[in-house]
């Protein structure tokens, strides 16, 4: 067998050499749809099992942290997105999804448990879907409240009294409830005097406790305890009332009036007086709308408002609870009294559609005040500063039905020259401190004429630049009194720039700032009603003019051509006010390219062979007297891209010198449109160090579209990462590097096992967690990281294999730590249910292998358990060992059975003094029973990780094989 570059094959070596340079670059079909959707956890989780219908369920309990890990491939890398059913995917309830591959949520709340949906997009074919359901398990305090019944029996012989006592708890998964009278447990089978049932109709879950005829003994206290089995470690629950001959329900009364109006900055004082309730009830304070005012205080029943003001005002609730019977409830109105603009009207006899004031015809003046509350505001009219009471010719109104309400007019009858004066509104509150509000209107033949509204002459259309500032005029130029000028826009659907739908001018001048084009277009002022004669509004409209600069397209745009072909550039108007152009030009690189004048009516073009000498930077420059706005075209010959592929498998363990190799692998964007690509420049750095910088030759093939092109990257060392560079190279020019992050890690087993050893070299630490529930925790560390100031008679020098750079678990022992001291490392949790035993075998057997580390004279104790997962979580000790074992790690094995989900707890107990570290290495929890000498545990392991399993070799050997054999 031959590499495309005639390279001999070796067929008995052939598996190892598919991991080195011998065949240095391998082609494949690269672009592919999102396949092979999987979520995984790495937060808080208390189960993971499947269902019957093969959906997988995650339990967590309310205020973990939950992790979900979406794990997909495709190429180009799928864009990863998270999504939920019924609610929010995000902790963040205004964001509708998360693109991200990991979805993480602190603190998890009951109302964020649902479907979660992990949806992969590259467009390529059809998206991947995977979802799985989160449970969130809590349990609430109970409530506790009694309810008591008196009724006739036997004609009114004797009265029967039953109490019911009531407890309700949220809770998931259901509670269950039990009953106690003092310490000893309610049987209802064991009492003819109480029943136990559950109610119809109740919010969340209820059990009654039904006291029938009390009797002596029923005078007690009574505990409702409640249980979810220790689902998620979540403690039972309890609630206790003491039941007397004394109990009753709240009653309360109010210290003051059902509504309560009061000046701002004055002090308001609620009380809420308790009459009646045994035990003692609570008073609590509310509001409604909002919470209780910053200043509010509550002392015991008293509720004080410091300095009143009008945002104070709402409706106080006082509610008294004991948990006996109903809440007592009263509410109280707080109104704060404010006054706002006070306003006139002059209305000419509306029954002959005069617009003018005339001798022996009616006249009606009114006055307006936006006020709380509205109706407790007095008006008082005057007339040239007297009184003004009601006569035959001069008719008060304190309410007029024809205005707005809160309304008081004077209606002047049959008007004579004796009429003819100042009337004066005076608006106030009695007794209040809140100032009052006074306006006069003289009433004279010249006094009082209709307004005539006019645009200045060139303002009915007004131009103005986008983003500068502009003023439409409307005045009032003739007519007393002038009434203010109201602007809206003509299009109904549209507001103002302030988002109103009416705003009121003085002067008639609106002030627009920082206009922008969706500003444009017709306004109308008019007369207000108010202020002035309450006659037909006058109107006017004036024309916006937005003026901008051509809209072009396209902004930017990146060609890539062959050299010597030829090249067109075309820069579209799509919009222009206005929209006669005064100008096009086009420049290379700066400078301006001679050529005629071209048509102005035309879409700009641009048309030129590409050469070597004029790649660069095109403009398209397209002015109005607006302003100029420009096309760019970043013209070239230079090669697209490569595309890195992201779901090479994971780094590959070569057996010496602590090294591993990476498949690095890409595609080609478009390699058809520049000229031919002959290969790549690589560049592999460390610290912004190249450590390798060489040219990959393609030996005359070109790259195909969507074809995957694979490099093995060799040499590299066990754990660190490294950064690699990629460009692709044709005969005239190269073009721009990408880079990623190749680094060594160990993928998690979740969630059954299999070959992998873990050897701790990732962050992630194949998906371990640390016990919350333990003392102190384990330590990722490798002989770079050791504290310098460490016990030098204890702990590991380096990991198993003997480098310093590879990573191992650890306790230390030292301060604070104490004798007996627990920590405890969890592996993932492992889902038994996919997996099937041998025949006749109901449970599967697993090998648990890993090497250990106890050196010092202090050591304490190293323990392995078993954590089988079902109602409740049950640990049994597997293999223990303690004391000083010796200088070296040492290997260990045993075999498993369980029977559920399960997980491997490694616990370490600190010994009586501080030289006592132990340290883990190299685990691995593998499928069937324990084979001497022959366990992928003792395969040859190199810095602390694994080789590939041997049966992962053959797989992917064969794969490469065929690969090779069909081209």
């Amino acid at each position: 067998m031959q590499c495309y570059d005639g390279t001999e094959l070796n067929m008995e070596l052939f598996w190892i050499l598919l991991f080195s340079s011998v065949c240095p670059l391998a082609w494949g079909q690269g672009v592919y749809a999102p396949a092979n959707a999987q979520i995984v956890h790495s937060g808080a989780a208390c189960n993971v099992k499947d269902d019957n219908i093969s959906e997988r369920i995650y339990t967590i309990k309310e205020g973990d942290t939950l992790v979900l890990q979406c794990i997909v491939k495709g190429h180009p890398r799928p864009q990863i997105r998270w999504t939920k059913t019924a609610g929010s995917a995000s902790d963040k309830f205004q964001e509708t999804s998360i693109y991200n591959e990991t979805l993480r949520i602190e603190g998890i709340q009951r109302v964020q448990g649902g479907r979660y949906y992990c949806k992969a997009d590259n467009g390529v074919g059809v998206a991947a879907i995977k979802s799985i359901r989160v449970d969130v398990q809590y349990l609430d305090t109970p409530v506790l409240t009694v309810h008591q019944t008196i009724s006739d029996v036997r004609g009114s012989y004797y009265q029967e009294k039953t109490v019911f006592l009531r407890c309700t708890v949220n809770s998931n998964p259901p509670a269950r409830f039990i009953w106690k009278r003092g310490s000893m447990l309610i049987e209802q089978s064991k009492d003819n005097g109480v029943d136990i049932y559950e109610p119809l109709y109740t919010q969340g879950e209820t059990k009654v406790l039904k006291l029938k005829n009390l009797r002596p003994k029923d005078f007690a206290d009574y505990t409702c305890q409640v249980s979810v089995r220790n689902v998620c470690n979540i403690e039972d629950k309890s609630v206790t009332f003491r039941l007397t001959n004394a109990t009753t329900p709240p009653m309360i009364r109010l210290s003051m009036n059902d509504t309560v109006v009061v000046d701002p900055g004055q002090d308001v004082l609620l009380t809420c007086e308790v009459t009646a309730g045994f035990p003692l009830p609570t008073v609590l304070w509310s509001r409604y709308p909002g919470p209780l005012p910053l200043s509010a205080q509550v002392r015991g029943p008293t509720l004080i408002l410091r300095a009143v003001t009008p945002s104070d005002a709402g409706f106080y609730n006082c509610t008294a609870v004991n948990n006996v019977g109903n809440p007592a409830r009263k509410n109280v109105n707080v109104v704060v009294r404010t006054m706002g603009n006070l306003t006139f009207q002059i209305t000419p006899d509306s029954n002959k559609d005069s617009e003018t004031i005339q001798m022996g015809r009616d006249l009606k003046l009114s006055c307006h005040v936006d006020a709380t509350p509205q109706d407790k505001v007095n008006y008082t009219w005057y007339k040239n500063s007297a009184p003004v009471f009601n006569s035959d010719s001069l008719i008060l109104l304190r309410s007029d039905p024809d205005m707005a309400p809160g309304t008081s007019s004077l209606e002047i009858v049959d008007m004579k020259f004796r009429d003819l004066a100042t009337y004066s509104c005076v608006a106030n509150f009695p007794g209040s401190r809140v100032p009052e509000l006074r306006v006069d209107v003289n009433i004279s033949q010249n006094s009082v004429s209709p307004p005539v509204l006019s645009v200045p002459p060139g303002g009915q259309v007004v131009n103005v630049q986008e983003g500068g500032n502009a003023d439409l005029v409307c005045l009032v130029v003739d007519g007393k009194p002038r009434p203010p000028i109201l602007w809206s826009r003509t299009e109904k659907d549209l507001l103002m720039a302030s988002g109103q739908t009416m705003v009121e001018t003085p002067d008639g001048r609106l002030r627009l700032k920082n206009v922008s084009r969706d500003m444009m277009g017709l306004y109308r002022c008019q007369t207000a009603p108010y202020n002035g004669l309450n006659i037909k509004r006058r109107e006017a409209q004036v024309q916006l003019n937005v003026l901008y600069p051509p809209i072009l397209d396209p902004v930017f745009q990146d060609m890539r051509s062959r050299n010597y072909q030829m090249v067109t550039l075309r820069c579209t108007v799509l919009r222009s006010n206005p929209p006669r152009l005064t100008d096009i030009r086009w420049f290379r690189n700066g400078d301006s390219i001679r050529m005629p004048m071209p048509d102005l009516k035309e879409t700009p073009e641009l048309k030129f062979k590409l050469e070597p000498t004029n790649n660069g930077s095109y403009e398209c420059r397209v002015s109005n007297s607006a302003g100029t706005s420009t096309c760019t075209f970043n013209v070239s010959a230079q090669p697209y891209n490569a595309e890195f592929y992201f779901d090479t498998p994971n780094p590959v363990r070569i057996l010496k010198g602590n090294n591993y190799s990476y498949i690095l692998q890409w595609t080609q964007k478009d390699p058809e449109a520049t000229d031919r690509i002959i290969g790549y420049w690589i560049n592999v750095r460390k610290n912004k160090q190249n450590l390798l910088s060489k040219q990959i030759d393609l030996k005359g093939k070109e790259p195909e579209k969507g074809v995957l092109l694979s490099h093995t990257i060799s040499d590299l060392r066990i754990p660190l990462s490294y950064e690699v560079r990629l460009a692709p190279i044709t005969t005239y020019s190269t073009g721009d590097y990408i880079s990623r992050i190749i680094q060594y890690s160990e993928p998690y087993t979740y969630p059954r096992p299999s070959d992998h050893v873990c050897g701790f070299e990732d962050e992630r630490i194949c998906g371990f967690t640390q016990d919350r529930s333990d003392v102190f925790d384990w330590t990722r560390q490798n002989h770079l990281t050791q504290n310098p100031k460490r016990s030098v008679n204890t702990g590991p020098e380096t990991d198993r294999s003997g480098t310093k750079e590879g990573y191992y678990m650890y306790i230390e022992a030292s301060r604070p730590r104490v004798q007996g001291d627990k920590a405890r490392l969890l592996s993932p949790l492992f889902n038994v249910t996919s997996v099937r035993g041998p025949k006749g075998s109901g449970r599967v057997p697993y090998c648990v292998s890993f090497y250990y580390h106890m050196k010092g004279k202090h050591i304490g104790a190293l323990n392995v358990l078993l954590r089988v997962r079902s109602i409740a979580s049950v640990d049994t000790v597997q293999w223990t060992r303690s004391g000083h074992q010796g200088p070296d790690w040492k290997k260990a094995f045993f075999d498993i059975s369980p029977s559920g989900p399960f997980q491997i707890v490694f616990e370490g107990i600190r010994g009586p003094k501080y030289e006592g570290d132990i340290a883990i290495d190299d685990v691995s929890i593998t499928i069937g029973k324990c084979k001497q000498g022959n366990t992928v545990a003792s395969a040859v392991l190199i810095g602390g990780s694994h080789s590939l399993p041997l049966a992962s070799w053959l797989t992917f050997g064969l794969s490469c094989f065929l690969s090779l054999l069909y081209r």
